[in-house]
């Protein structure tokens, strides 16, 4: 798995996880779905994301995710 299939995968978990905890939970919840949204605009413009540093430091390879 690259990177970049990675921070789609973590992505994806966190909104799931997010929608679910506040359908069967508390809808406090989509906070985090909204903040993930954020960062995703943030890390677009200033390509600065934690996660994509941490898979790096795992020594996953970097390839174009489409193709």
């Amino acid at each position: 798995m690259t990177i970049e299939r990675s921070i789609l995968l973590v992505a994806g978990l966190v909104v799931l996880g997010s929608v679910l905890l506040a359908v069967y939970h508390n809808i406090n919840w989509l906070w985090v779905t909204g903040l993930m949204g954020a960062h995703l605009v943030q890390a677009s413009f200033t390509g600065v994301c934690p996660v994509v540093m941490m898979l790096k430091r795992m020594g996953l390879p970097s390839r174009p995710a489409f193709g």
